[in-house]
């Protein structure tokens, strides 16, 4: 699942570790979840949602079903 974090954060001023700290997760959990590396838990994509000032849906786009 592809997601908008990276481009939200940065135009929230926000660092990943800024973005870590406001969410009590690790800089590294906020680098692998932008880099679709790691998909976070319900409760984390609502908090980077609140912190960000958006929806989780708006967050998180969906990649199309290859046959």
């Amino acid at each position: 699942m592809q997601n908008h974090i990276r481009e939200l954060r940065k135009s929230n001023k926000l660092s990943q570790e800024e973005l870590a700290k406001l969410c009590k997760v690790s800089r590294q959990t906020i680098n692998a979840i932008e880099n679709d590396k790691y998909d976070p838990t319900l409760q984390l994509a609502f908090d980077i949602a609140f912190v960000l000032g958006t929806s989780v849906d708006q967050l998180f786009v969906s990649r199309p079903i290859k046959n």
